[in-house]
This record gives C-alpha cells, sequence and structure tokens, in this order.
C-alpha cells in the first residue's frame, strides 16, 4: 500500500495525531475514534494494524495493553518527496508574509497617535 493511500484515510490520519502526544494503549485510541467517527473497536483494530503492517506505527505490549506510537520513517519518506514541491508554495508564503508586514506598517502610519 502506498503511504497517500494509507494517509487518505480520515480515520488513520486521526489516529496518527492522537500519536503525536506520545504512545497511546489501544483502547483510549479506540474509545476516542470510535467517538469521532462512530466506528466500532474491531474497525478501529483494523485501522491500527494498517498503520502497524505499514510502518506509520509501532506497538508495544504491556501486559494485556498494546501501547501504540507513531514511527516517523515512512513520514520522513513522505516529506521527502514532497520536498521538491515545496518551491511551490514557500516562494508564496514569503510573499504572504512581505504583504503582511507591509500592511502592518501601513496602518501603524494610518493610526492616529493616542
Amino acid at each position: 500500500m502506498h503511504a497517500f493511500d494509507i494517509l487518505g484515510d480520515p480515520v488513520r490520519r486521526r489516529i496518527l495525531e492522537l500519536l503525536t502526544d506520545g504512545e497511546l494503549p489501544a483502547g483510549s485510541i479506540a474509545t476516542t475514534i470510535g467517538a469521532e467517527f462512530g466506528i466500532s473497536q474491531p474497525a478501529v483494530s483494523q485501522h491500527l494494524r494498517v498503520l502497524r503492517d505499514n510502518g506509520f506505527a509501532t506497538v508495544t505490549v504491556d501486559g494485556t495493553r498494546r501501547l501504540y506510537a507513531v514511527d516517523t520513517g515512512p513520514l520522513q519518506e513522505i516529506d521527502a518527496w514532497l520536498d521538491k514541491y515545496r518551491k511551490f508554495w514557500t516562494n508564496r508564503l514569503d510573499a504572504l508574509e512581505t504583504e503582511i508586514r507591509r500592511g502592518r506598517r501601513t496602518a501603524r502610519k494610518d493610526t492616529p497617535d493616542a
């Protein structure tokens, strides 16, 4: 499965978002995702399995709990792939920042002294 196929699913993207704050037990993930997306615990488990099997998440067994964490390897690969496209938006963002600064200077000049 291609990385963008994995990340194309909103449930899997949300699971990764949850994991950015640190390791979480599967039960906690299932509770949060189930409430947000209205899906069952087995469905959440399938999404966790896809993330794990494709290298986006790791799992550590702690007694009866399974603790999931983000594996940054595939995300770094995506970042590297995106790098060649950044030039399309970086220049525009730099130009936007310049215009915002100009606007702030103009607004200060137009404001009467208190």
